[in-house]
């Protein structure tokens, strides 16, 4: 194979995740004009085209799909054996790429990035912040971290955080001033702040309890917001009742800075949990994440 080819690939592979040559671009730190050509060269040796481009978005022909198919693997395998050389010599490197919420960024991963850090200073991790459920595998992701019910069966899971509640809270100042609800009927009259789902644009309703039962109740209020950690500051700041994790606001109940609310409601989340394709379990970079993580206190 030529080796100019050779070297192109992994361009190729990276406008195909990215479904973009300007995103690739970003990615790999190249120029547009770089990975335009760098495509443009494969194409031309293949004697095909490998994506459908317009002015507005970019695809893989059936071509490309084929091919992209076959070279990612190989690409992938080649990236293990190189980390894997490293590895052998007590070094961890490269860049390990994570799809996660933004919750899990505050809930569990810095703590996990501050040991890597420390263990493993060559070792990038690069966190991508995304609530929408994604393809990690066609997005180019090494792993992902969804709450456990929202991971395919087909993923290894690892436990990065116990089950936690979802609970309702308030700041002491909102309540003196509009009441403390006394039931789930009670929050019609109340201030809730909202959530807005950025994949499908719906309008998320609170998972409650009723006497065992499971609920949903549609909320209203003045604030709608789509980073479900900006619930915390806006209870704080006394807009309103919040429907957030419980160990994103634990301090706050400790410290009574936030009561919380119709505890009797609280329905319980599995917890957070780091996914993966099966083949990708024997990379180092993601083995140490894993160790990393079940290092941690709570594990």
């Amino acid at each position: 194979m030529n080796r100019d080819l050779l070297a192109h690939l992994p361009v190729v592979v990276s406008v195909a995740a990215h479904r973009g040559f300007a995103s690739a671009a970003a990615a790999l730190n190249m120029s547009p004009s770089a990975v335009s050509h760098a495509v443009r060269a494969v194409e031309d040796r293949l004697g095909e085209p490998l994506f459908a481009r317009t002015t507005r978005s970019v695809s893989l022909t059936e071509a490309g799909e084929r091919f992209i198919a076959s070279v990612s693997p190989a690409l992938d395998d080649i990236g293990k054996a190189v980390e894997g050389l490293a590895a052998d010599r007590g070094e961890v490197t490269g860049v390990l790429r994570i799809n996660a919420p933004r919750v899990a960024v505050k809930m569990a991963l810095t703590p996990v990035l501050a040991r890597l850090a420390r263990a493993h200073p060559r070792l990038i991790v690069e966190v991508h912040t995304n609530d929408a459920f994604v393809d990690i595998v066609a997005q180019g992701f090494d792993a992902g971290i969804r709450l456990g019910e929202a991971v395919q069966q087909d993923m290894v899971t690892v436990r990065l955080t116990p089950p936690f509640k979802a609970v309702m809270v308030a700041a002491p100042d909102y309540l003196q001033a509009r009441g403390t609800p006394q039931s789930i009927a009670d929050l019609a009259s109340h201030n809730c702040i909202g959530f807005r789902l950025l994949a499908s644009g719906s309008f998320y309703e609170w998972d409650l309890s009723d006497g065992g039962s499971p609920v949903s109740f549609r909320t209203s209020g003045t604030a709608v917001i789509t980073d479900a950690t900006f619930a915390r500051d806006l209870a704080l700041a006394g807009v309103g009742i919040a429907y957030i994790f419980e160990p994103l606001v634990r301090g706050d109940i400790g410290e009574k800075r936030l009561q919380w609310l119709l505890p009797q409601t609280a329905i319980e989340e599995p917890g957070l949990f780091l996914y993966f394709p099966q083949r990708a379990s024997l990379a180092p970079k993601l083995r140490a994440f894993i160790d990393a993580a079940r290092s941690s206190p709570e594990q």
